[in-house]
């Protein structure tokens, strides 16, 4: 009866999110004996052994950082000494000292820390900030002869300057001492700075050696108010922006970030900075409770009484507001925000933060757009065999395209090497990488064609000649070809545990609290279910999949809400999938609810391999609310379909990944049904278990 593929007749629903799925191993008899030797729950542990904390001692430490016995940062910092005796010296004599920062929100919030800070200890002190759109990042020659025109004795830079070996040099020229605060890579030739604080200069076992710049500028910081006696009032306001800094730049939550991050959440709802709450106040951000954050045996302190944030709330929330005046605004606007005594002035540049993040929003969404609509139309065929994605268009904002190579890079699994023209001569760009491609490798493969260029394993920023922009595509090929392999070219996504729906509870939730704060190197529990069914989904805001998720157990329903962020292109979504997922809490109208953020979905693994080599006119017979049915699967052109017949030669067919399914008794007169709609979904789950697919 069915004699053409059900795609020649209903539109599909898009495809699904192309990933690679890495499940850790479960170790379920170790995770129990460390669950009972530290009296915390099982899941806890095999959480903590997927992260390779293994130990109780290295458990104690992780779950209660203050336990760390930390040694004096004079000790792990070779230049610390001689930085505090400059900078004492510079207040003393009443010398003039400026800051050069960046302007991302590491370089913001370390400008504003060391400008508060140093204010408070009595020094004359300004900062600059380089122009992102004409200079680009850190120190330059520029900033070093206004400074010095303008007086200046001692420069420190925040978040810059380990590779700024000319400016540096210019300062020593024109008899200005120089500190370099930077957390970044080491060149072959460090600069003739009067002292250097680099987390990449002190041993690797040191518990500093995490830090983003603003982590070095607390470090300085504190001593110094420590040096002069002067700690009372300054550490909290300081330890606030440390942590919004450090979220923001997404710097590994382990050693003292992962201590002075936990300490810094509670105390941010209650912070006296009027900047920070006007941030908080504008951005929505509620405190929560930590219920059942503690464990008994490490005598961790349980917080079920105090609010806090959580990092997502600064990550999401806070940080954007601010690395959206970087972006495409001034970054003076965030200095003064944290910065200020005023909360009216505070009010005000929160604010502006507010609207120019509002601006942000839309440039990137439609930069998106446009990006893939050329993608689709130019590259989409050959990204297998090219292995990496070179878009560059006119006219896109310079300070967004490293967000939009993210959501690329997101989108089709590939490496993104984005630019825009700056004239008609040269381009600038960014690029975003997965982990198999090395970004600063492959630009300095491709050196001879470029102009400047810098960046890490996962990031980059680049200008070139435009005339060289097809000599680039096919070296990056080249490059890409060499180390990327075709499994690669699927975003990977690694998956803590397996939980049924029926665990996914507040006691859970708090139990997971134990782990937080999550960020790098520490990431949010990602778990998965099997062969859930998609009861109701439609599309909310600007993109986004709201659903209703269930999975039966024992004949009881089980039932939960779900949200996938930007998951438009996939609805809808099948009927039936297994999900990945991290759990969130949804307040709404003073109650709490558990909730999933949908971050993987892919059709029941033994249903994609049937689907994949399916037993070909095979059939069978099966019994459903007492009536008689056949089934199987049926090669029709290139496809592949289950179909089900009932005694009255009615045929129900449908397609993998699809929702939509015909019924009929051929297929001129069949009709289009929705087949995640329960009378259908629930035969096709009594014919798919009939044929063994699913158990």
């Amino acid at each position: 009866m069915l004699d053409r593929p059900v795609s020649e007749l209903s539109k599909p629903s898009r495809r699904l999110p192309n990933q690679r799925w890495q499940i850790y191993p479960q170790k379920p008899e170790f995770a129990q004996n460390l669950a009972v030797l530290t009296n915390i729950s099982p899941i806890v542990s095999q959480l903590l052994i997927n992260r390779g904390i293994e130990t109780p001692e290295q458990i104690q430490v992780f779950l209660a950082p203050e336990s760390l016995i930390l040694p004096s940062p004079l000790e792990d910092f070779p230049d610390l000494a001689i930085s505090l005796e400059l900078l004492q010296n510079a207040i003393a004599s009443q010398t003039k000292i400026a800051i050069c920062g960046d302007y991302d929100a590491d370089g913001m919030t370390s400008t504003a820390l060391l400008l508060r800070s140093l204010r408070t200890l009595g020094a004359q002190v300004d900062y600059a900030i380089p122009s992102r759109m004409h200079e680009g990042y850190g120190i330059n020659k520029r900033i070093v002869e206004e400074f010095h025109s303008e007086g200046v004795g001692l420069i420190l830079t925040v978040d810059n300057g380990i590779s700024a070996f000319e400016p540096v040099a210019r300062a020593r020229e024109l008899g200005l001492a120089v500190i370099i605060t930077d957390h970044h890579d080491l060149p072959q030739k460090l600069p003739p700075a009067n002292a250097i604080l680099n987390p990449k200069l002190i041993a690797e076992s040191s518990p500093y050696r995490g830090v983003a710049g603003v982590g070095v500028a607390y470090i300085l910081a504190v001593s110094l108010a420590q040096q002069l006696g002067e700690t009372k009032g300054l550490i909290k306001p300081m330890l606030a922006l440390f942590t919004l800094g450090t979220i923001a730049d997404l710097a590994p939550l382990t050693g003292v970030n992962r201590r002075w991050v936990k300490r810094g959440l509670q105390h941010l709802p209650k912070s006296n900075l009027p900047g920070v709450q006007a941030l908080i106040q504008v951005a929505g951000v509620q405190a929560r409770g930590n219920e059942g954050a503690g464990e008994k045996k490490f005598n961790i302190p349980n917080s079920s009484n105090s609010k806090s944030l959580k990092p997502e709330d600064i990550g999401f929330r806070l940080g954007p507001r601010i690395n959206a005046i970087g972006r495409i605004g001034n970054p003076q606007t965030v200095i003064e925000l944290l910065t200020t005594d005023d909360m009216g002035v505070a009010l005000e540049r929160a604010m502006q933060c507010e609207q120019i993040n509002a601006s942000r929003q839309l440039m990137c969404e439609q930069i998106e757009q446009e990006a893939i609509a050329y993608v689709e139309t130019e590259f989409a065929a050959s990204l297998q065999d090219d292995r990496v994605l070179i878009v560059v268009q006119p006219n896109w904002h310079h300070g967004v395209i490293g967000i939009v190579a993210s959501r690329l890079v997101e989108r089709y699994g590939v490496p993104v090497f984005i630019g825009t023209y700056e004239d008609e001569e040269y381009i600038r760009g960014s690029a975003r990488s997965i982990p198999e491609f090395h970004v600063f490798e492959a630009l300095e493969y491709c050196q001879d064609l470029l102009g400047k260029f810098g960046g890490h394993k996962a990031a980059g920023g680049f200008s070139l000649p435009a005339e060289n922009l097809q000599v680039l595509r096919s070296r990056l090929i080249e490059f890409a070809n060499q180390c990327l392999e075709p499994q690669h070219l699927k975003p990977l996504l690694k998956i803590d545990a397996e939980v049924n729906l029926n665990h996914l509870n507040q006691r859970l939730y708090q139990q997971l609290n134990a782990l937080h704060p999550c960020g790098m190197d520490n990431p949010d529990p990602v778990f998965w279910t099997h062969n859930v069914q998609v009861v109701e989904q439609k599309i909310v805001g600007k993109g986004h999949i709201k659903m209703t998720i269930a999975q039966t157990i024992d004949n009881q329903q089980y039932k939960i809400k779900a949200i996938a962020w930007r998951w438009g292109d996939y609805f809808h979504l099948p009927s039936r999938v297994d999900i990945a997922y991290k759990l969130r809490e949804n307040y709404f109208n003073g109650n709490t609810s558990i909730e999933l953020e949908l971050i993987g979905v892919r059709l029941p693994i033994r249903l994609q391999q049937f689907f994949a080599s399916p037993p070909i006119q095979s059939s069978t017979t099966f019994e459903y609310n007492q009536r008689q049915y056949t089934c199987g699967f049926y090669k029709n052109g290139i496809e592949v379909e289950l179909r089900i017949k009932n005694s009255e030669g009615k045929v129900l067919a449908m397609q993998p990944g699809h929702i939509i399914g015909l019924l009929g008794t051929n297929r001129q007169n069949a009709k289009k049904v929705d087949i995640s709609q329960p009378q259908y979904d629930n035969i096709i789950q009594a014919a798919l278990q009939a044929l063994s697919v699913i158990s």
